[in-house]
């Protein structure tokens, strides 16, 4: 099966490009956030080939005055990996690994724009995430993560937005294995996870960006944790051994704050300080459009949720990225930046106090 992509001197093996090894929950995704300083704007996208699926999906979700607009898309991808379109939404490469465009096509939707993404500093390659349960591959991927700034215009229901000179965010883009599609028909023998930990911590200031991100065991060992400050001059400053404690807000698993010791010099403290945004909006966890479903040809959804639907409790609000106000502090340094806390906690985390599979933090 030929593709656009096999005229770029881009194969790794000789098999066409379409044919991503033989692992069906392969995919290769797209991620974006942005916001304006003053919390009054979010908004995120992504989008996600799944190729032994044989799918392509795609979402761009605004929220504003308190409320959650999502737009879903889904068609089949007949192998083609070059396509970077699902109905209304696309992605244009302007300079690869620092200029994208991502456009959003007026529709029968309240959603449309077209919003130019500029890194700050080159991409971050995050270590490897590999997890295993039992003998069975969970995960097993790679990704690159890189802060920037955000130029062009959105609109919702008409009310057309001009992306200010303040609006910061981040973009990754994530490549390998992890659970896609639908269920497997056979768990492994020792059955399903159902203890994840996850923190990560996107922080833009004035002239460096950090970042911090954790995947913990139950015990709350470390199995990929790592935190780096980036300048825009290529510079890139690696901490060994970063620590973390965090504290929650009452009868939840949602966040009140997070301090991040990186080297006993250098300490991160992030404060939620605005709105709370629903990672089901792109996909995750999502009963109906979770992330390499087949939806047959393009199908394109709205959707949308509003403070209360996205309170805890909620099953389609407990992956959440929070914007939050950031201070680091780096020996006689101090700087107040912007950033998101993403965080999504299921199972037990012994050192944060953490028990049963979604018990609210005591």
């Amino acid at each position: 099966m030929l593709t656009k992509g096999d005229d770029f001197p881009l194969h790794q093996s000789a098999e066409p490009i379409a044919f991503s090894g033989t692992d069906r929950n392969f995919y290769d995704r797209y991620f974006f956030n942005g916001y304006a300083s003053d919390g009054s704007v979010f908004f995120a996208a992504a989008m996600g080939f799944y190729p032994q699926l044989g799918i392509v999906d795609a979402a761009f979700c605004v929220l504003i005055d308190g409320v959650q607009h999502n737009l879903r898309a889904s068609r089949r991808s007949a192998g083609e990996r070059l396509d970077l379109a699902v109905g209304p939404i696309s992605i244009r490469i302007d300079a690869p690994l620092e200029q994208l465009t991502l456009k959003i096509l007026a529709n029968d939707g309240p959603l449309s724009g077209e919003l130019q993404f500029t890194g700050r500093h080159f991409p971050i390659e995050e270590p490897r995430f590999t997890r295993r349960n039992g003998t069975r591959l969970f995960m097993d991927y790679t990704r690159m993560t890189q802060n920037g700034h955000w130029s062009g215009w959105l609109a919702v229901g008409g009310q057309r937005i001009e992306a200010g000179a303040d609006w910061a965010g981040t973009r990754d883009r994530s490549w390998g294995i992890r659970p896609v599609g639908a269920a497997e028909p056979q768990p492994p023998p020792e059955g399903n996870f159902h203890q994840f930990f996850w923190l990560w911590t996107p922080c833009n200031f004035s002239d460096r960006s950090l970042f911090f991100h954790s995947n913990d065991d139950g015990a709350g060992d470390a199995w990929n944790r790592r935190a780096v400050l980036a300048d825009s001059n290529g510079g890139e400053h690696h901490f060994a051994d970063p620590s973390f404690a965090a504290e929650w807000q009452p009868g939840t698993r949602r966040l009140q704050k997070l301090t991040a010791d990186l080297d006993g010099s250098t300490r991160l403290t992030l404060t939620p300080a605005g709105p709370l945004f629903a990672m089901s909006g792109l996909g995750y966890t999502h009963p109906v459009w979770g992330h390499g479903f087949d939806h047959g040809g393009l199908e394109v959804a709205h959707d949308r949720l509003s403070e209360a639907e996205r309170a805890w409790g909620n099953p389609l609000a407990m992956h959440v990225q929070a914007l939050v106000t950031a201070e680091l502090v780096d020996g006689d340094r101090r700087d107040v930046g912007i950033g998101v806390l993403e965080q999504l906690f299921v199972g037990p985390h012994a050192p944060t106090g953490l028990t049963g599979l979604m018990d609210p933090a005591a």
